[in-house]
């Protein structure tokens, strides 16, 4: 993939998917004043100590005044015991039984998004691997699925820029960014909003109402919580899936000895798509910040420093992974990070997996043929954060 990654034009700054390796697990950025931690070992410790590693004090190190309205309920900026009380609010919700049960719905919808397909070529992200998911989680959530090209316009938006930072940068400039983060997430706070107050008036059965009627230590959520909390399960619960899906067929149509070797047994689709998770890591890094002098990977790290957690370059760490820039569909054990590890591991992960199957599934079963158009290139999320197809057109035959 090392000749692809460069045509394809993903990110330089994820140079381990051009198959070069790190110098060193754990190294200091002089210039972003970031430690980036890429070995496997080394992000599982800090992502298994939520303690010395909090997630809530990343945003004490940014000299920018935060307001708290976009802070409360959101799940990936709370440490224990605050976290746990959330997460316990929905993690019902996205049980092994209730994912399951979605099964047919999920077989149905996908089948019906393929049908609509031109017999000829088609673009998977617009036609197959966005509109699935965000169907589902509209659905769970009791929002109406056919604003998915709102939720679509909205997210390409937050995520149009690289989003790279230092925490060097002077305060006007933080605070100029974090001006442009608030507006880019302003028309879904308000939409979703504007759900809840209906919820509140009108109760349904649905997730966002069980988050409206839901109380912690006695007391019930209020706007901003539910509203927070939403826009993470809503964007958390499509564009995972959305990368996943777009990832796969990527990786499966450049080994397509592999690709054909998943077609006739089809007990590999599941495992082809964890190596896909690992390979092409959706979202490919998180942040932490010290909260006490620690020891990782040899390198000492005061306390109040952020970390940035490269989950796609662990992933690709040869120490744990027998031939790391290899895609091979049929790697088992496969003990990647691609959902995060620790208290913050993806909750919505049975349901990414479930629907990659079933997609996967269909696609090999439909088109036979199908493989990357040659005249178009797909196109790659901008944000070395994230590392997913944008668009992919494919032809049929």
């Amino acid at each position: 993939m090392t000749i692809q990654a460069d045509r394809w034009g993903i990110h330089p700054a994820q140079f381990w998917l051009r198959g070069e390796d790190p110098a060193s697990p754990v190294r200091f950025d002089e210039e972003t004043g970031i430690w980036n931690v890429y070995g496997y070992e080394e992000a599982c410790a800090v992502l298994g100590d939520p303690k010395t590693f909090s997630s809530a004090h990343v945003n004490d190190l940014f000299p920018v005044e935060v307001d708290q309205s976009m802070r409360e309920g959101n799940l990936l900026d709370l440490d224990p015991p605050d976290h746990r009380k959330l997460r316990n609010l929905v993690s019902k919700a996205f049980s092994g039984k209730v994912v399951a049960d979605l099964e047919p719905r999920i077989t149905a919808l996908t089948h019906e998004l393929l049908d609509r397909v031109d017999t000829d070529r088609f673009e998977l992200v617009s036609d197959l691997a966005h509109p699935l998911p965000v169907i589902v989680i509209a659905e769970l959530l009791g929002l109406p699925p056919d604003d998915r090209e709102l939720f679509r316009e909205w997210v390409d938006k937050m995520f149009a820029e690289t989003n790279q930072f230092s925490l060097n940068d002077s305060k006007e400039k933080m605070e100029q960014d974090f001006a442009g983060a608030v507006e880019g997430f302003a028309p879904l706070r308000e939409y979703l909003g504007a759900h809840i107050r209906a919820r509140r008036a009108d109760p349904r059965d649905d997730l966002i109402s069980g988050l409206v009627r839901a109380e912690i230590d006695g007391e019930r959520l209020n706007d901003n919580e539910v509203v927070n909390f939403t826009v993470v399960l809503l964007i958390a619960g499509h564009v995972t899936t959305t990368m996943l899906l777009g990832n796969t067929t990527l990786c499966l149509d450049a080994h397509p000895a592999q690709r054909d070797r998943v077609r006739a047994d089809r007990s590999l689709v599941p495992v082809a798509i964890e190596e896909s998770l690992r390979f092409l890591t959706p979202f490919a890094a998180v942040a932490r910040a010290t909260t006490t002098d620690v020891t990782v990977g040899g390198q000492h790290i005061p306390a109040d420093q952020m970390l940035m957690m490269w989950l796609s370059a662990a992933n690709r760490d040869a120490r744990r992974f027998t031939d790391p820039h290899l895609f091979d569909a049929t790697r088992d054990p496969n003990p990647h990070i691609g959902f995060g590890r620790g208290i913050h591991f993806c909750v919505g992960a049975p349901l990414a997996r479930l629907e990659g199957r079933i997609a996967v599934n269909a696609l090999l079963d439909r088109f036979p043929g199908l493989h990357v158009d040659p005249d178009q290139a797909p196109t790659f999320m901008p944000s070395p954060n994230m590392t997913g197809v944008k668009t992919l057109p494919l032809r049929v035959a």
